[in-house]
């Protein structure tokens, strides 16, 4: 669990179901502290059944008066908007923010404070902001859902703690530059027998096509096998049929597949 010091602030929400939503999206980026200001309906069941197990951040969610007992003890306010504002408030992109809102919250408590869902945060309630978050999004349609919201930004704030993503248990390692290099050698001997030939002009494109979309699927060493097992099975195909495949291929394959 990453250890923040991070209030959401959810200022007059309307639908429980989003304050619910919005308690599932925190736990999902390990963010526990949920702040209700004048919340029109809480506790309610639509919450709980939307929090779909995040109810114990519905549990510790803390219902205050006023925007101002929703940030003291705080340092460092940011404040989400989806609307121009006045060119005195800083505006930061929600990436650049989240890393703000991460350092800032080593020192001291950090908010990020979200509006009603009809008409936001009002001029009055940015009063404390150090900046307004914007999150990129079509011109033509900017208005977020207000749980859709969090996650955005919880997500952001996830990263900017540095989390890094751990490849799977047993995951395979990448294919060797030698096994490649024999997978590519053989390919070029099937191409060839089976008469797939270069078209172009130049007579070099298709195996260095073949090579660069092959090395962007990160091939690991039994995908290899499994691609000079194939060949060889289409080299067998051709010996059956009369073709005369070079000797030695086969073999070699089948000492390099693993049981």
């Amino acid at each position: 669990m990453i250890s923040t010091d991070i209030r959401i602030v959810l200022v007059a929400p309307s639908h429980p179901g989003n304050i619910g939503a919005v308690a599932r999206a925190m736990k999902n980026m390990a963010l526990d502290q949920l702040v209700l200001v004048k919340p029109k309906f809480f506790p309610h069941s639509e919450a709980i059944a939307r929090a779909s197990g995040a109810d114990d951040v519905l549990a510790r969610a803390r219902v205050v008066d006023s925007v101002q007992e929703a940030l003291a003890g705080c340092g460092f306010v940011a404040a989400t908007t989806s609307r121009d504002r006045d060119q005195n408030f800083r505006v930061a992109d929600v990436r650049d923010a989240a890393e703000r809102i991460v350092t800032e919250s080593r020192r001291a408590p950090v908010a990020v404070l979200f509006g009603a869902e009809r008409t936001g945060l009002l001029n009055a309630e940015l009063e404390a902001a150090h900046v307004l978050i914007r999150i990129p999004a079509n011109e033509a349609y900017l208005s977020l859902n207000l749980a859709m919201a969090v996650q955005l930004v919880a997500y952001e704030i996830f990263r900017a703690h540095g989390v890094k993503i751990e490849p799977l248990p047993g995951a395979a390692p990448l294919a060797a530059p030698e096994d490649m290099e024999r997978m590519y050698v053989h390919l070029a001997q099937v191409l060839e027998e089976i008469d797939f030939r270069d078209r172009t002009q130049s007579g070099t494109n298709l195996m260095a096509r073949i090579r660069r979309f092959l090395q962007r699927a990160e091939l690991d060493r039994n995908e290899v096998n499994i691609v000079r097992g194939i060949l060889t099975a289409v080299q067998n195909r051709r010996r059956h049929a009369g073709g005369t495949p070079r000797a030695g291929v086969s073999d070699a394959v089948r000492q390099d597949q693993e049981p």
